[in-house]
């Protein structure tokens, strides 16, 4: 039997839904109305979560419905329904934390895939072997671990349980995203999908004595971002834990937007096809490398993977780097015009950047424009505005044009 090699989007809407089966996901991972660790990204109720069903599968893709959260005792007798309708609705997995969930859920629909989050906090084989006994399919390991100690793991559990990992978007600074500091603060449980993310918050320390200046404990004077994780990026490294025994490959951000989701999406599955092509040659073209940093980011690293990650914080801003503005969507091509749906401000005379799930990004100069009833214009300036741009190019439906800023 061949190796799972699964690339694995997240998705908070059905917007974003369409973007990661358009650009390329295995499978995907969303949230129902309860029970879910990104409480601001639950959007799917059980009749959007069967049309997400419906769609993902006809397309061949799977859906994983996370119930990842600690619920409290009120929640329980919700469970049930819960869990029934996101079968009958047809999702193909449950992503579970809690262990008196892991056992309802084997009564309620026992013939349901279940997959161990990583809220579990899985470092070792006895851990990974003891869920896979209680009836899981596939744990999702703890970003804290090296390489090596996945492969051991993979080496140590049978081969019928699913092993998967995070390979790229946001670390928390806390084990696993097993973190305090939200509750404590603003009375937002990180462990109920409620983060209000203080980790990325500017700190100032004061010491009361200090006799020594042995450390300094300031940055400068906006304080210091002591907490603030930089985001995990594995795609030139994407063989290495193919090799160790990852099945599955996991994008986070259930949050981030739809051009996240594709680009990110976009530029995994076509590194895991090269790969797949040729896995004793892993090289990827300097364009495909370019395309994670073409989304909105924090500076990159590589997480625990390969030892400890002595530069995995970043303290000098928790802002993002952003670089290029998605500016409009393509609806179709025809006779001569890119017909498209506008999202930021372009005029005539710019250089735009089309990404498409079929090939690498197409650039292009924006030579002549129109709107809606056919008239010339010279800037694409209102919000969601219809309009089409001469070109002999041809893209599919909801390819991106992006601009550099």
């Amino acid at each position: 039997m061949s190796q799972l090699l699964e690339i694995l989007s997240p998705v908070g809407d059905m917007e974003r839904l369409h973007a990661a089966l358009d650009y390329g996901a295995d499978a995907v991972y969303l949230g129902g109305t309860a029970f879910g660790m990104r409480a601001a990204s639950a959007k799917f109720t059980p009749e959007l979560l069967a049309e997400a069903c419906s769609l993902a599968h006809s397309k061949g893709k799977r859906v994983y419905l996370t119930c990842n959260t600690l619920p409290r005792n009120s929640e329980i007798p919700a469970f049930e329904g819960f869990v029934k309708d996101a079968a009958a609705a047809g999702v193909d997995a449950l992503i579970i934390t809690d262990l008196g969930l892991l056992a309802l859920a084997k009564k309620f629909v026992p013939d349901m895939e279940i997959h161990i989050s990583t809220q579990a906090g899985i470092v070792n084989y006895a851990t990974a072997n003891e869920f896979y006994s209680m009836g899981a399919k596939r744990v999702v390991l703890a970003r804290e671990l090296t390489l090596e100690e996945v492969a051991e793991i993979r080496a140590k559990t049978p081969t019928e349980l699913d092993i998967e990992c995070f390979v790229h978007g946001a670390m928390c600074v806390s084990f696993s995203g097993r973190c305090l500091l939200s509750q404590y603060l603003t009375n937002r449980d990180a462990n109920r999908g409620e983060c209000a993310q203080p980790c990325r918050w500017g700190y100032h320390l004061m010491e009361e004595k200090r006799p020594d200046e042995f450390y300094p404990i300031f940055e400068d004077e906006q304080g210091t971002f002591i907490l603030n994780a930089k985001d995990m990026c594995l795609i030139e490294h994407l063989d290495k834990l193919a090799k160790a025994g990852v099945n599955s490959f996991k994008i986070e951000g259930r949050a981030k937007s739809s051009y996240y989701v594709s680009v990110i999406t976009n530029a995994y599955r076509k590194a895991m096809d090269i790969y797949k092509a040729a896995p004793e040659n892993y090289q990827l073209p300097q364009w495909l490398k370019d395309e994670v940093f073409k989304v909105s980011h924090r500076a990159y690293c590589t997480g625990f993977f390969f030892g400890h990650p002595k530069e995995s914080q970043y303290y000098e801003n928790s802002g993002y780097v952003r670089e290029y503005d998605v500016v409009a969507i393509i609806d179709h091509c025809e006779n001569g015009r890119i017909y498209a749906q506008q999202r930021n401000k372009f005029n005539l005379g710019d250089e735009v950047e089309v990404l498409s799930p079929e090939g690498e990004p197409v650039t292009f100069t924006v030579n002549e424009m129109f709107n809606d009833k056919g008239e010339s214009i010279e800037t694409a300036n209102h919000a969601a505005m219809d309009l089409s741009i001469t070109s002999d190019l041809v893209f599919p439906r909801n390819s991106i044009i992006r601009i550099k800023k």
